[in-house]
Parts: structure tokens; C-alpha cells; sequence
């Protein structure tokens, strides 16, 4: 779109200013469409859960509040130091996604659960405002139990190619291994059970990297050696 400005993109959707305070998501395959996500995240803000509000949803369009400042995953390449925060504050909003209940209408892949689960809750998808964190890409959101939720992140953060300029490669590459280790203390105890299950569910993303599939099933040989 050369008439808006591009102020984001991730794997499967850029992001236009709209000005007057909107941005536009679009994802760039016209067949997805984006009325459930929108859904999702009106019952999630409805809730208490900080998301951008949604104005308009159109097939692989919303128009939502333009949200501004760094991801936790920019500031954590610019001030690592803050890795034991950052870690805390992934652990409290997953409590807060997690004390809404789920809406029948989302899959439940793993299992029977109550509440709704984000399903891709890492640092690149929290937006640390002036007010406060903001929660972002709820295409995923599923239904089901808080554990699952918790592993994905730990997956996602443990095993991901880190986007972004190579200092942001860099410089949170080096930390990675630690804040892996700090989320996981902040929402112990996790059965590694959970671990494992949520590492397989990766392995169906159809926008994972080969990188980051060798490195899953590097981690699930392990886990079931250790099992063994």
C-alpha cells in the first residue's frame, strides 16, 4: 500500500498508519481472515487484558488503535540488564490472559481447558507503552489449559531465531539461554510434560523457520532421552 506508511511487519502481516491514532493490520495472504482475532481481542480487552482496541475488521484487514513505543524484545536489546523484569511482566500478563474465560467458538488443541490462552505471548508481541505493556497478534488465541499457554512462551522464547537488526540479533541472542531460564522461574512450577507438548505444537507452525525446526527437534531428542 505506497499511500500509508509502513510502521511494522512480522512473519504473516504488515502494519500501516492510518493516522488519527489507527494502524492497519493486514496479513499478507487475502485468504486468511481476521473477524475471529477480532473478536478475540474485543472479549480480551472487554476483560481487562491490555490489547489495542479494534474499530473495524474487513477479511484480512483490522483497523485498531495505533499502540506506541518499543517491543519488550527492542528494550531488552537495549538494556539487558532488565532480562529478570521482562520475565515477570511475561508471567503476569500470561495470569491476566488466563483469568478470562474462553469463548466457544476457539479451538482447544490442547485439550479441555476454561480460559483463553494467546498461544504466541514472547517479547516481540508486547509493546511497552507509557501506560503500560500492550499485547499484540492474537491469531492464535485458542481455548484451553493455563499450562499449555506458559510452555509456548518458554518454547518461543528458548528456541526462536531472534528478528531485527543485527545488534537486536545480537545482543538478545547472547542473553536468550538466561531469559529462558528466568521466565521459567517466574511461572514454575511447569510440568515438563507441557514442555514437550508444547514443543511439538510449534513443529505445525507453517511459518517457522528450518532454523528453528532443527533446533525443536534437537530439543525433543533430548527430552525423550532424558524420559528414557
Amino acid at each position: 500500500m505506497p499511500s500509508l506508511k509502513l510502521v511494522g511487519s512480522g512473519r504473516r502481516a504488515d502494519v500501516y498508519d492510518l493516522g488519527d491514532g489507527k494502524v492497519l493490520r493486514r496479513y499478507r495472504d487475502p485468504a486468511v481472515t481476521a473477524g475471529r482475532e477480532a473478536e478475540v481481542m474485543a472479549h480480551a480487552l472487554a476483560h481487562g487484558v491490555p490489547v489495542p482496541e479494534v474499530f473495524d475488521v474487513s477479511g484480512a484487514d483490522i483497523v485498531m488503535e495505533h499502540v506506541v513505543g518499543p517491543t519488550m524484545l527492542q528494550d531488552l536489546s537495549r538494556r539487558p540488564w532488565t532480562l529478570d523484569r521482562h520475565a515477570r511482566m511475561l508471567a503476569a500478563l500470561h495470569r491476566t490472559v488466563h483469568a478470562v474465560p474462553a469463548l466457544s467458538l476457539l479451538r482447544a488443541p490442547f485439550g479441555d481447558g476454561p480460559v483463553l490462552l494467546h498461544t504466541d505471548l514472547h517479547p516481540g508481541n508486547v509493546i511497552l507503552t507509557e501506560t503500560g505493556p500492550r499485547l499484540i497478534d492474537w491469531e492464535g488465541a485458542v481455548r484451553g489449559p493455563a499450562a499449555a499457554d506458559l510452555a509456548l512462551t518458554w518454547v518461543v522464547i528458548a528456541t526462536s531465531q531472534v528478528p531485527g537488526p543485527l545488534v537486536q540479533r545480537t545482543v538478545v541472542g547472547a542473553v536468550q539461554a538466561m531469559f529462558a531460564r528466568r521466565y521459567l522461574a517466574a511461572v514454575h512450577p511447569l510440568a515438563p510434560s507441557w514442555l514437550t507438548a508444547a514443543a511439538r505444537h510449534r513443529l505445525d507452525d507453517a511459518g517457522l523457520l528450518g532454523s528453528e525446526a532443527a533446533v525443536l527437534r534437537r530439543l525433543l531428542e533430548t527430552r525423550l532421552a532424558d524420559r528414557g
